[in-house]
């Protein structure tokens, strides 16, 4: 019965904020994509350095290895897209610079790929949390799963934004990030089978999802913000930069308040 509960959870808090963050992404930002892209930048690196680095490093795993898992990680990142299995261009139709039409979605090849691996990492390390948090306190359990969709909504709509712009159609994007959705739900069954031996491996897991947040915004999004170079795009930029990292701020607090 716990079980069910920790996979209805799960499940039922990825589509609720998977179904928002679609709504969002396409009912009221759709022709702002290129500034969502710094909003995005905001959020997933708030969500490396605020909530899966701290919670890697609260584990108590000695930090010289989890660096090295680190900086592994981010190499490894880095030749995946150099041989071309990750090869990205975070451009789209119409945004500005006037390529022929089709040359930004030929461009974008298996774009995005790398964000929906970290965004798997992540949910399956927050169906971890949900069985481990069930089996604690069901009441405690409940409590996680509502405050992982706080944070999970502006997660996924930042993959939304990723994925158009690396070229993906609306229904295509929906696909993979359904698919990463689910993954909270085979963390639950994870957690709540082999928990204890899991356990000692979420640290690392956490590591290496926020390496790919971290490589995503700093290799591929940043520098396109840099293409739109002048003042008056450089206060926007900041300003909602600020504000994905303010989200993920007060998200984070309430999930320390929580646990």
């Amino acid at each position: 019965m716990l079980l069910i509960w920790i996979l209805l959870s799960a499940v039922a808090g990825g589509m609720f904020a998977l179904v928002v963050a679609h709504w969002l992404a396409y009912r009221l930002f759709a022709g702002y994509l290129h500034h969502m892209v710094s909003l995005s930048v905001g959020v997933l690196l708030a969500v490396a350095f605020l909530h899966l680095l701290p919670e890697a490093f609260e584990a108590q795993v000695d930090a010289h290895t989890l660096f090295a898992w680190m900086l592994g990680s981010v190499i490894g990142f880095f030749v995946l897209e150099k041989i071309a299995l990750l090869r990205h261009s975070h451009h789209h139709e119409g945004d500005g610079h006037h390529h022929h039409h089709g040359h930004d979605r030929h461009e974008a090849g298996q774009g995005g790929v790398m964000i929906l691996i970290g965004s798997s990492l992540h949910n399956l390390a927050d169906g971890v949390l949900i069985a481990a948090a069930f089996l604690v306190d069901p009441a405690l359990g409940v409590l996680t799963a509502a405050s992982i969709i706080l944070h999970e909504i502006p997660h996924k709509l930042s993959d939304f934004v990723v994925l158009i712009n690396a070229g993906l159609t609306r229904q295509r994007a929906f696909q993979l990030i359904l698919f990463t959705s689910l993954c909270s739900a085979a963390g639950g069954v994870i957690g709540y089978f082999v928990f204890n031996q899991f356990q000692a491996w979420l640290p690392y897991l956490l590591v290496v999802a926020a390496s790919s947040f971290l490589y995503i915004s700093i290799a591929d999004l940043m520098p396109q913000m840099h293409e739109r170079g002048s003042l008056n795009e450089a206060g926007p930029q900041l300003f909602l930069v600020a504000v994905g990292i303010s989200l993920i701020y007060a998200v984070t607090l309430v999930l320390h308040r929580a646990h």
